[in-house]
């Protein structure tokens, strides 16, 4: 018999593949995708990638793998994989967006009900790690604003306004871009925020203070035509009626400071800097959470700097009589 013909021995992972195509409307994972925000959408994808490409040797995909097919000895395997690789969050985030699948996979009859709750029986990776990202310090808030302050084109009026407003409100650069003029009270300081990864809206407050200045400089540029609250600044210096991309803030930021001469950061380290702030400043963690729109008040907690500046107060009293390396005097061997 030729040896192409010859049965190889089966995969342990053959039993994941489609043996048959199967409409986008059916597959567990495509099903749990839709039913998320944008924003969340592609995060999750990536995360369901992973975790084809894990439980299949790299051979499987979302569209590809038989997510209904998944049981529990794939799962426990794939929790240990995922310990090892990742900080417990990220690892913990997967596992999520796994079980999600899986409760698609059982609602459109494609695994036992016994099935689906094995699989998704496995529990949390264990651990704490530091928050990531960082925290802006004062003076780097003020450095990033002078950069554009010093910025006499169009352009440093429009990114004051963004990073100003990023900081004083917290909101996402998602939700930035969102924004139209509309949503924004002059008279309150109040701006309508859709949070794009939970599609969903709340308020958020700009004081009397720097942010809504910043603010009103832009809108005196910008104008009254309905439409986008921020806009794109064409090369010969002019604006055009479109929305800014998410990667159009990001590249502000970036650009602000490197002009600032600060350490890179993220846009999200703007939102994580104001709720570090906002608890140092005496708010409750409860007002707190409802100023970032958030759902959960542990993903505020986070930031909370109190225990962290308790740690260090209490380590200062702690004194180590090291003077340092004395010269040794002439002549001493």
């Amino acid at each position: 018999m030729p040896d192409d013909l010859i049965a190889r021995p089966p995969r342990e992972w053959d039993g994941l593949l489609l043996s048959e195509y199967r409409p986008l409307g059916q597959n567990a994972a495509i099903v749990y995708l839709a039913s998320l925000s944008e924003g969340s959408r592609r995060t999750m994808y990536q995360s369901l990638a992973t975790i084809a490409r894990l439980l299949t040797d790299g051979e499987l995909d979302v569209f590809s793998l038989n997510w209904g097919a998944v049981r529990y000895q794939h799962t426990a395997a794939l929790r240990a994989q995922l310990a090892g690789m990742y900080r417990p969050a990220t690892a913990n985030k997967m596992l999520s967006a796994l079980r999600q699948v899986l409760y698609h996979a059982w609602k459109l009859g494609q695994m036992s009900a016994e099935d689906y709750h094995q699989a998704r029986a496995i529990k949390n990776v264990k651990g704490e790690t530091l928050p990531a990202g960082r925290e802006l310090g004062t003076g780097e808030i003020a450095a990033l604003i002078a950069a554009c302050e010093d910025d006499p084109s169009l352009a440093g009026v429009r990114d004051a306004a963004i990073i100003a407003l990023m900081y004083a409100t917290g909101i996402r650069r998602a939700s930035v871009v969102k924004l139209d003029l509309a949503d924004y009270n002059r008279e309150t300081g109040t701006l309508r925020v859709r949070n794009a990864r939970h599609n969903r809206e709340y308020l958020a407050y700009m004081a009397q203070d720097g942010a809504k200045r910043a603010l009103a400089d832009w809108l005196v540029v910008r104008g009254d035509e309905p439409g986008p609250l921020f806009w794109p600044i064409t090369r010969s210096g002019g604006t055009t009626n479109r929305r800014l991309s998410t990667q159009a803030i990001y590249n502000v930021l970036l650009r602000r400071a490197r002009e600032a001469g600060i350490d890179h950061f993220s846009p999200h380290d703007l939102r994580r800097t104001l709720a570090g702030d906002l608890l140092d400043a005496g708010a409750d963690i409860v007002t707190v959470q409802k100023l970032l729109g958030r759902a959960n008040v542990d993903t505020t907690a986070r930031p909370d700097r109190r225990p962290e500046e308790i740690k260090r107060k209490a380590a200062s009293l702690i004194h180590v009589p090291y003077r340092g390396r004395r010269q040794k005097r002439l002549g001493e061997a």
